[in-house]
């Protein structure tokens, strides 16, 4: 285990706690809640950080009420399975699963653990729960429209970039997942009347490789996939500025760092509504029992001065309608 991907809990601390601390139960001296978080990220995330605050906010007190350790995989999904066998193997209270294949994941690992995923478009679908209503079984979530929510991202990266027509698309041909989603982006462009320009990847390199030879001209955009596979969104992030090509990205983590722009459900609100729900939980409720919810806040940012840098003219219509501007 790499010190990047080790568990960040003080190890022998076990946990069992059925709500935040009072006055009445102070004298009681629970033991710390043990959460173990998965993800497919580099580093904690959004959703991560999201969470963290909205157990404070519900009085949950980190280091005496709860402690949270983070599995991440470096976008490497293949690691998930044996991260949240870890995970299990720590014997956390309760596993916290950011996007579908981490929370395939954690269901793999444990049917006795309560599950909580943030993130993935058709939980259903996807075999995480029996229905939206009654879940079923040891998890719950709230999913976060992902895929919904395609046409209206390239909706707006149209809108953004005036003559927008040739827009790349990189994914990773061997994942059945990234492959599947290919519809829903080709019926998007379509319907926009936009030309998408697919290229299947197989390895880092490969896409790399792909995104390096794209050039302002023979594209007019680059569309980034949501999956984190072959760290295709990070080498976007890192190339096409050189190249001076817009792009428009599902996480404003990525607008941050000289990104163009996002639009997506807020990963930030979406860990923040999944403590609701792990309080719900450690207060004594079965996951199966908790609806799966979707996300209550959307957010379209753009990076202004990475607009400026392309030499590219944001529409007031396109700033005032934004949730936030980087300037």
């Amino acid at each position: 285990m790499t010190a990047g991907r080790g568990f960040l809990l003080v190890l022998g601390i076990v946990l069992t706690l059925a709500g935040p601390m009072t006055r009445a139960t102070e004298a009681q001296s629970p033991r710390l809640v043990k959460i173990g978080a998965l993800t497919e990220s580099w580093g904690p995330t959004p959703t991560i950080a999201g969470f963290r605050d909205g157990l404070q906010e519900l009085g949950y007190r980190e280091n005496q009420d709860f402690v949270l350790g983070v599995r991440f995989v470096q976008g490497n999904i293949a690691e998930l399975p044996a991260a949240a066998r870890a995970l299990v193997g720590h014997k956390v209270d309760l596993i916290l699963a950011s996007g579908e294949h981490a929370a395939k994941a954690a269901q793999m690992a444990t049917t006795q653990i309560p599950i909580v995923f943030m993130g993935g478009s058709d939980p259903v679908g996807a075999g995480l729960v029996k229905s939206l209503a009654r879940p079923g079984g040891n998890i719950t979530g709230i999913a976060d429209l992902e895929l919904e929510l395609v046409p209206k991202r390239m909706e707006i990266f149209r809108d953004l970039i005036p003559g927008l027509k040739r827009v790349l698309l990189v994914y990773d041909a061997t994942n059945a997942v990234a492959v599947a989603r290919l519809k829903v982006h080709r019926a998007a462009a379509h319907r926009l009347g936009l030309m998408l320009v697919e290229r299947p990847v197989r390895t880092e390199d490969e896409a790399r490789s792909v995104i390096s030879a794209a050039r302002k001209g023979e594209v007019d955009g680059i569309f980034s996939p949501r999956l984190l596979l072959l760290n295709i969104p990070g080498l976007i992030l890192e190339i096409a500025p050189k190249r001076a090509i817009p792009t428009m990205f599902d996480d404003a983590f990525f607008v941050e760092r000289a990104g163009l722009a996002s639009y997506a459900a807020s990963f930030y609100g979406l860990g923040r509504q999944a403590a609701r729900l792990v309080d719900k939980i450690l207060k004594g409720a079965k996951p199966g029992d908790i609806p799966v919810e979707q996300p209550t806040k959307f957010e379209l940012v753009i990076n202004l001065k990475a607009a400026k840098a392309l030499g590219i003219t944001i529409p007031q219509s396109m700033l005032l309608r934004a949730d936030r501007v980087i300037e």
